[in-house]
């Protein structure tokens, strides 16, 4: 009985809103975005708050971990699921974010395809040549920082299937540092690795979580080395913040 209460309202936020973008978008960018704001700011709390209603789903954001950050920032993250781009939209719900992603996102997904064309996000077409992919994240990087809106790259460039982090790829990230010149935030994000189906979403949900926690935060990288060096090291501590957070309870901040 829960679950269906559930669907049923998640059904009714989604599809005004979905259905409205998606007439919205073809029509009125003005209008799309503004749809899309109302998604970003009003949606996604609500989005959470219905899971910790019905599900007991807690979203454990680490809101003491923020107050090293700078006014703006790059955030390099680990990648579990869909759902790691309202998580962070939730977290910095202070912020403009705007994230890399593939072009496979832009199409078909309720909520989030149009949203992320009217808030131009940088995606990237999935056969794009390594040139054109960084051409995508150049213009990105410096429309980021003439809007002050917040970067977010995943490094992996891919979902991981469990806690284990991914072998994290240097290009993008570089580009997006040399056309930005912003310090790095490094986030760990857990819990979507058991949502990456929609099966797997209703299935896992009850008493489930999902956490996320500003790690460190970096001077702008001034060389290849540095970018490298930065990394190597976020991938390290991403890892052992997930390991630190595995034998913890979905209740247990």
């Amino acid at each position: 009985m829960i679950s269906i209460i559930t669907l049923t309202c998640l059904v009714m936020m989604v599809i005004p809103a979905a259905v409205g973008n998606i007439l919205a978008y073809p029509v009125s960018k003005k209008l799309s975005v503004r749809i899309s704001n109302y998604i970003v700011k009003v949606l996604a709390p609500r989005f959470f708050a219905i899971l910790k209603k019905y599900r007991k789903f807690n979203f454990w954001g680490y809101n003491d971990s923020k107050k090293q950050l700078p006014e703006n920032f790059t955030v390099i993250s680990n990648h579990q699921s869909l759902i790691d781009i309202p998580v962070y939209m939730n977290y910095f719900h202070e912020k403009e974010i705007r994230f890399v992603a593939k072009d496979q996102l832009a199409r078909h997904i309720p909520l989030v395809s149009e949203m992320l064309r009217a808030q131009q996000h940088c995606m990237i077409p999935r056969k794009a040549r390594p040139m054109d992919a960084m051409n995508y994240i150049e213009k990105f990087g410096k429309r980021a920082v003439e809007k002050k809106q917040v970067p977010v790259i995943f490094p992996e460039g891919t979902r991981t299937k469990d806690r284990l982090v991914g072998k994290f790829y240097s290009a993008g990230f570089r580009m997006l540092e040399a056309s930005t010149n912003l310090p790095v935030a490094v986030c760990a994000l857990d819990g979507g690795y058991s949502l990456r189906s929609l099966t797997s979403f209703f299935r896992n949900l009850k008493r489930g979580c999902y956490r996320v926690k500003v790690l460190k935060v970096y001077n702008p990288p001034k060389s290849k080395e540095e970018c490298n060096k930065i990394l190597e090291e976020a991938r390290v501590l991403i890892q052992n913040q997930l390991d630190e957070w595995k034998p913890l309870s979905s209740d247990q901040k």
